[in-house]
């Protein structure tokens, strides 16, 4: 596997989850005991400034087009979630369609040794990778999946007419962030993101529930087994995690260049996804009882990494799960339909 880092020097951090008991914050992201300004900063700054008042047919058109820089793609789509962003549509998200059959899954086993040699100095236990064997076939139904993770604005729509009680810790003092509408939820528990799509389903009459981990893995895969859901080559601006260095959720949809062979955006980076399994063992594999195990018992599967993880958790076969003990894991969704 090829590693770009787009011309930026990071500081690697080399742990384990034993060791990120002992860490802070900033040493489990990579970052030095001082203030370090992130690398797309300044041009975050510019490209706010050199969009103010642009209406919103033209931000939607810059945050959707890989003609215009990152930078500029993130701050039209903040911008449209102050203005309204009419990609939000609670009661008909944006669903792609995907024809099912029969297809190939996992990680042979023989491959693991290159992936921990890939991602050498993250502090990778072989066994989370064990987790992704064997290679196996599945028949999957046809079926389809949110083309963006669920946001902010429709997790409050779901709030207001449910009166649900789980308020996401990520809206500071419970506020609804309304300048993040268009970001991705997240610090929610599987419980909220099953009530959700069991909310929807009762509103419009539709079969929305959370992904298995194999249609998750085949809507980010597809058909040439991809490491990442854009290809073999890893680049920090690609997807939102700690090499990106933003250290926030970003826009649904800015990170054009990073989505799936079916055109499914945010699948890695951003929030980290709740699928609708448990964890269990592939075919004749081997329970892999790890610090999951030893937290939860049995616990839900998370899929596509974050903006507080690294590079390793952006990996289309990595099965994972969430970590209380850790504030870096940053657990959204998004929803699949039943066709």
């Amino acid at each position: 596997m090829e590693l770009t880092h787009t011309q930026h020097d990071w500081h690697w951090p080399v742990f384990n989850e034993v060791l990120c008991g002992t860490m802070n914050d900033r040493e489990r992201l990579g970052l030095p005991d001082h203030y370090k300004t992130g690398r797309l900063d300044q041009k975050l700054q510019e490209a706010t400034q050199r969009l103010y008042g642009h209406p919103v047919h033209k931000l939607l058109e810059i945050t959707s087009s890989a003609e215009h820089e990152l930078a500029e793609r993130i701050a039209a789509g903040n911008y449209l979630a102050l203005l309204g962003d009419p990609r939000i549509k609670p009661l008909v998200p944006e669903m792609i369609q995907i024809a099912g059959g029969a297809v190939q899954l996992g990680l042979p086993f023989d491959a693991v040794d290159q992936v921990m040699n890939n991602f050498n100095g993250l502090g990778l236990n072989r066994s989370w990778i064990e987790k992704e064997c064997p290679q196996y076939s599945v028949d999957l139904k046809p079926y389809r999946i949110g083309k963006f993770p669920v946001t902010n604005q429709e997790y409050k729509e779901f709030l207001v007419a449910t009166h649900h009680p789980e308020i996401p810790t990520s809206w500071e003092f419970r506020r609804y962030p309304a300048e993040r509408a268009n970001h991705p939820v997240y610090t929610i528990t599987q419980a909220s993101a099953d009530a959700y799509a069991n909310w929807l389903t009762q509103e419009t009459g539709r079969a929305f529930r959370l992904p298995t981990e194999a249609e998750w893995e085949w809507a980010a895969t597809g058909s040439d087994g991809r490491e990442f859901p854009w290809g073999n080559t890893f680049n920090a601006d690609y997807a939102n995690t700690c090499e990106t260095g933003i250290f926030n959720t970003t826009p649904i949809g800015a990170f054009i260049e990073g989505q799936s062979p079916f055109g499914v955006f945010d699948m890695a980076g951003n929030v980290e996804e709740y699928v609708c399994d448990n964890y269990a063992p592939y075919a004749d594999a081997a329970f892999i009882k790890d610090h999951l195990v030893d937290i939860h018992g049995q616990y839900r599967v998370a899929r596509g990494g974050g903006f507080a993880r690294f590079r390793d958790l952006l990996r289309t076969k990595r099965r994972h799960g969430h970590n209380p003990k850790s504030p870096t894991y940053v657990m959204g969704f998004r929803l699949a339909e039943s066709v």
